[in-house]
């Protein structure tokens, strides 16, 4: 049986990414120390997830490793001897870092430099993938001409038809801590794929959501967004009046790309992975689709003033990694996206709060 090694195994994507390994008849292994709750308080807690995991998946592991720890990290990949890596684990919060700036670069510069070289002392052959940003790029992208619409801004330079790619530039743009550090790590993967020859990628990933993201204020818009609808909590729009754009991606398609990579790896790869033109949507018509389904008005604050390096408008273009993966597309729609984190959260789940493994009620 083969093995992978997934870290932030309880987040969103590791944990899509341990479940769809698992029923790909992997022996999965998961290392995650609920670093979310640290930063995001109760809401941000993922327990819930790692005791559900390990009650369902049949030849699922958890490890309760710090990917600070350099030599805990060289040892856990010695002793698993894995036969992939998905690194999904990262302070996420580009808001947050400014306030642990040092644990913010340690957890997402260092801890991937430190499971880059626990891999290339243990095997120069594994696959390694690696969740970067799309926040790598800065606020870069707000130079791109925009045309205003009446509910969204889009690209109006014929040149991002298909939105953002791969070659777009990096530097000289504000990128938050947060995108600095994940600049760092996304550097890296690629150095150790083609500097050591060693299967590499990373995914700069758009909005990366659905039914299991723990989104707080701070990090997990969409998912935050629609639990604000259905319990009638302020949500805070930052400028750009609510019209700036994001591509979602669910996380389901994530994992179902790192299978794909895994199965045909490259060399020090970069692609942008997120839900494409086809995926866009704006926080104003966000509000609509979620008040369409709820029946509840959308209780919203604006703030004239946008997060620093926030992009106003962004998309993947997608062409780059269909053509080196023609197998891989995305199957789930927005509609998809909103049905099932609605239906997540509609009753609003106790299940998460549950303390006992033992007996711990997933919903």
């Amino acid at each position: 049986m083969r093995r992978i090694l997934v870290t932030g195994s309880s987040g969103l994507i590791g944990s899509e990414v341990c479940t769809f390994f698992s029923q790909h008849g992997w022996e999965v292994h998961g290392l995650d120390n609920n670093m979310r709750a640290a930063f995001f308080g109760a809401a941000g807690d993922t327990r819930w997830m790692q005791y559900h995991l390990q009650k369902t998946l049949p030849h699922f592991t958890h490890h309760e490793v710090d990917i600070r720890d350099r030599t805990g990290i060289r040892d856990k990949i010695k002793a698993i001897r894995p036969d992939a890596v998905v690194h999904t684990a990262a302070q996420p919060s580009h808001d947050k870092a400014a306030s642990i700036v040092f644990e913010d670069f340690d957890i997402n510069a260092v801890g991937t430099l430190n499971l880059l070289e626990g891999l290339r002392q243990f095997s120069t052959s594994v696959p390694f993938v690696h969740m970067s940003t799309n926040k790598v790029y800065g606020d870069r992208p707000n130079t791109i001409k925009l045309t205003e619409l009446p509910t969204r801004w889009d690209f109006a330079d014929e040149a991002f038809a298909h939105g953002v790619a791969e070659g777009f530039p990096i530097d000289q743009s504000v990128h938050s801590l947060f995108g600095a550090s994940k600049v760092a790590a996304d550097i890296m993967v690629q150095e150790y794929g083609k500097y050591f020859g060693m299967p590499t990628c990373s995914l700069r990933g758009g909005c990366l959501t659905g039914p299991n993201h723990a989104g707080v204020e701070l990090h997990g818009y969409l998912s935050y967004l629609i639990k604000c609808n259905l319990e009638q909590r302020e949500y805070t729009v930052f400028g750009h009046q609510g019209k700036q754009v994001r591509d979602n991606i669910h996380s389901y398609d994530v994992a179902r790309f790192c299978y794909e990579f895994i199965k045909n790896p490259r060399h020090g790869e970069v692609y942008n992975i997120g839900g494409g033109k086809q995926n866009t949507i704006s926080i104003l018509e966000a509000f609509q689709r979620i008040e369409a389904m709820s029946g509840l008005p959308m209780n919203y604050a604006y703030v004239e003033s946008a997060r620093i390096g926030d992009h106003i408008c962004y998309y993947s273009d997608l062409r780059k990694i269909s053509s080196h993966y023609p197998d891989w597309s995305i199957t789930k729609s927005l509609d998809d996206i909103f049905s099932e984190i609605y239906s997540s959260c509609y009753p609003v789940p106790v299940a998460r709060a549950v303390v006992s493994p033992a007996d711990i009620i997933i919903q």
